[in-house]
């Protein structure tokens, strides 16, 4: 149990990561963080635009 706790203090922060979620894991979070930071900044620019056309599209 201590030998493994001293390797994983040796590793660098990325192969501590591969390691712990493998390749897929890695993929998914790095694709589900573009995702997420374009959705961001779309919907931050656009934000009240979409909420009026939102509104105005239910009471019309």
């Amino acid at each position: 149990m201590e030998n493994q706790e001293n390797t994983d203090k040796k590793l660098p922060k990325w192969k501590l990561w591969l390691k712990r979620f493998g390749i897929g894991g890695i993929i998914f979070f790095t694709v589900k963080g573009i995702i997420t930071s374009t959705l961001i900044y779309f919907l931050g620019k656009n934000f009240w635009v979409i909420i009026r056309d939102f509104f105005v599209q239910w009471f019309d």
